[in-house]
C-alpha cells in the first residue's frame, strides 16, 4: 500500500533544482535506519546501498529525482516587487495569480500582472513573458523586501496536497512519487543487494543523474518517474500520451532515450504476472534521467517506469491512486528480477 502521509510530506517540501536540501533531509530521516550505506556526493545526490538476503547477480541502480520546477528571485524593484525567472520548464500560462513561497523563510507572495482592466488589443490573449510578471509579498520598498528575501532565493508554489477516493493532487508529484517508491523499497526486505540514487537537478538538464551513474557504475538502471498524461477534453486519443487509471507507464522512446527493448518487453510481461495494469507511453515526447544514465560509463541497460500525471510542471498535478499502486508493485518486482539475473 502507498503511504500517502509520507507522499504528502515529500510533495509539501520545497526543493527546486539546486536547492533540494529540505527534500534531502526528509528522505535521509526516513531511510537512515534501513539503509546499509548512505553517501551525499558533492552535487547533493543521496547514494544508498541496501543489502538484500542474497548477493545480486546484476548491479542495479534505482533512480528518482528530488528537485521540482519552480522560480528564482532575480531582482527586486524600488517598490518592493520581486522579479523572477523559471528554474526548469514551467508553463507560463498557469502561473499568473498563484500563491508562492519565497526563500527559506517561506515568505508568501502572489504572482501578479497588469490588471485586465488596463489591457487592450492583443494583450488580453497573449501569454505574458516572465519579464512582465512580478511577485507581490506586501513589501513597501526594496529595503523592506530585502529584509525577508534575497536575490537568488528559491520560489515554490504554495499548493496543498489533496486526496479523493481515487486521485491525488499536489505540486511536485514529479518526482516526489518516484522518491517515495525508492524509500519504500529501501525499507522493504529486499531479496538482492541494490543501489539507489536520489538525484538533484533533473529539471535543468539531468545533472545529478550523470554524477550518480558514474559513481555507482551499475549494469542496469531503473528510473522511477512521472510523465505527462494528456487524457483531457479536446485532445485526440492518439495524442494523449498516456491515460490515468490504465497503470504504470513504460516508454519505448522519448526525446533523450531509446529504451532497452528487452526490459520494456519484460515490464509488460511482469505486469501481467503480478496482476497490475501497464501501458505504453504513446508519444515520443519529454525525457528524464534515463537520457544521461543509459549512456554513462560503458553503457547501462535502462528502463523508465512512470506514473501518469496530468498538468505536469504546474502548481497542481493530478494522478490516480491505482496507478501509484501499479508503479510501486511493478518497480519492486522488476528490481528483483533484474538484480536476480532473470533479465
Amino acid at each position: 500500500m502507498i503511504d500517502y502521509t509520507l507522499l504528502r510530506k515529500l510533495c509539501a517540501a520545497d526543493g527546486i533544482s539546486g536547492d533540494e536540501g529540505e527534500v534531502r533531509d526528509l528522505i535521509i530521516n526516513e531511510i537512515k535506519d534501513c539503509a546499509d550505506e548512505i553517501r551525499i556526493d558533492n552535487l547533493g545526490n543521496i547514494l544508498v546501498h541496501k543489502k538484500g538476503r542474497d548477493r545480486a547477480e546484476n548491479k542495479l541502480m534505482l533512480s528518482a529525482h528530488m528537485d521540482e520546477v519552480g522560480l528564482m528571485v532575480t531582482d527586486i524593484t524600488s517598490d518592493g516587487f520581486l522579479k523572477f525567472d523559471e528554474v526548469g520548464g514551467l508553463d507560463r500560462r498557469v502561473v499568473v495569480g498563484k500563491r508562492v513561497r519565497v526563500g527559506r523563510n517561506g515568505v508568501i507572495g502572489v504572482i501578479g500582472i497588469k490588471p485586465v482592466h488596463l489591457t487592450n488589443g492583443d494583450e488580453n490573449a497573449a501569454i505574458p513573458a516572465y519579464s512582465e510578471l512580478y511577485i507581490d509579498i506586501g513589501a513597501d520598498s526594496r529595503d523592506d523586501a530585502l529584509s525577508v528575501v534575497g536575490i537568488g532565493d528559491s520560489i515554490c508554489f504554495d499548493s496543498e496536497f489533496a486526496e479523493t477516493e481515487s486521485t491525488i493532487r499536489s505540486k511536485a508529484i514529479d518526482d516526489r512519487f518516484g522518491c517515495l517508491v525508492l524509500i519504500e523499497l529501501i525499507k522493504s526486505d529486499l531479496k538482492y543487494d541494490t543501489d539507489f540514487a536520489f538525484v538533484v537537478q533533473e529539471e535543468v538538464g539531468l545533472r545529478g543523474a550523470k554524477v550518480a551513474a558514474y559513481s555507482i557504475d551499475p549494469e542496469f538502471a531503473l528510473v522511477i518517474e512521472t510523465t505527462t498524461a494528456a487524457d483531457i477534453p479536446e485532445i485526440e486519443p492518439t495524442k494523449q500520451v498516456c491515460t490515468l487509471g490504465e497503470g504504470a507507464v513504460a516508454s519505448v522512446m522519448d526525446r533523450t532515450t531509446i529504451y532497452d527493448k528487452g526490459l520494456v518487453k519484460a515490464a509488460f510481461e511482469t505486469a501481467d504476472e503480478i496482476g497490475v495494469k501497464a501501458q505504453y507511453k504513446r508519444a515520443v515526447a519529454g525525457g528524464n534521467d534515463a537520457g544521461i544514465i543509459h549512456k554513462s560509463n560503458g553503457g547501462i541497460r535502462t528502463l523508465a517506469i512512470s506514473l501518469a500525471c496530468r498538468y505536469l510542471h504546474a502548481p497542481n498535478c493530478v494522478a490516480n491512486k491505482s496507478d501509484c499502486e501499479s508503479v510501486m508493485l511493478l518497480a519492486h518486482k522488476m528490481a528483483e528480477k533484474i538484480a536476480g539475473g532473470e533479465l
